[in-house]
């Protein structure tokens, strides 16, 4: 197997629920992802890294069926993808883009109900079990004590884990986030991700996360994919992928290497990466903690 055909691959030996090989997306006549294989496996969490402008989003929203890859195929349990309707595939996928603040006139358990809209037959109403997935969605996000609040009234890591409850009231087996963590602070970060975490394995929901933090993927993910330039540059277990080689190559900066981990639990330490993009005196922490 080829380093392309393991990303999104997790340890375990099984049948994936949805293959892509050779996927490219181009947007504005640029391709922004060069031929990209993927294998996604449910009960793992994968996260996809890399510089501003690798393709993270865009792979994400290939996935996702949102945007048609120039090139390549992708089938869900060896059907065609596209072959699906947009209803069909969004039975089996779920999107969590990054937070909104547009200023919908919903509550929260408004919000999570839009998340019944593939199940309901057009012209008919919610159900009684429609409902109760809302209502367990709610639950599992953790927001069952805000469900009667107005999202304005939220804040964003609030707000951002109802988006991942209208996503959970979907009913997907396959769960795409899309940086999720943007503009959060350390504890929402941390809270949204270890919701996923947990419902990939209470649920054995497939979880692929775009992240810009190498500490949290190196945290949260069972297999992390480095995207460079739209192209993978590397993919396996985070803390076999994630050394100061790939981020002095990929982020064209220098890592110092992380202190040597002691006894007890593990502990985060910041490995500063200096870009050749950035002034010199410029230093670049927020997406190169590396856990030791």
């Amino acid at each position: 197997m080829s380093q392309a055909e393991q990303v999104l691959s997790s340890p375990t030996r099984r049948d994936p629920m949805m293959s892509a090989r050779g996927i490219s997306v181009e947007l504005g006549g640029r391709t922004v992802v060069d031929a990209v294989d993927a294998d996604i496996l449910a009960g793992s969490v994968t996260a996809i890294v890399g510089p501003n402008g690798a393709g993270k989003s865009s792979l994400i929203r290939a996935i996702a069926g949102i945007e048609r890859p120039a090139a390549g195929s992708m089938t869900w349990e060896g059907q065609d993808w596209f072959s699906l309707s947009r209803r069909d595939r969004a039975r089996r996928a779920a999107l969590v883009e990054q937070d909104s603040h547009a200023e919908l006139p919903l509550t929260v358990r408004g919000a999570v109900a839009l998340g019944r809209t593939p199940h309901v037959p057009m012209f008919a109403a919610a159900s009684r079990d429609d409902a109760q997935i809302v209502e367990a969605a709610i639950r599992d996000a953790g927001m069952a004590a805000f469900a009667d609040r107005q999202l304005s009234t939220l804040s964003g890591g609030e707000r951002q884990r109802v988006h991942l409850a209208r996503a959970l009231a979907q009913q997907p087996r396959l769960l795409l986030l899309d940086e999720p963590t943007n503009h959060l602070d350390v504890h929402a970060q941390l809270s949204i991700l270890s919701l996923a975490s947990r419902l990939a394995g209470d649920h054995e929901l497939a979880v692929v996360a775009a992240l810009h933090d190498l500490n949290l993927a190196m945290t949260f993910a069972d297999h992390v994919v480095v995207l460079h330039d739209g192209a993978v540059a590397a993919s396996g277990p985070p803390a076999e992928v994630l050394d100061a080689g790939l981020i002095r190559r990929v982020w064209r900066g220098s890592a110092a290497p992380p202190p040597q981990p002691g006894k007890g639990a593990p502990g985060v330490a910041p490995a500063l990466i200096h870009t050749s993009q950035a002034p010199e005196s410029a230093w670049i922490a927020d997406c190169a903690l590396l856990l030791v």
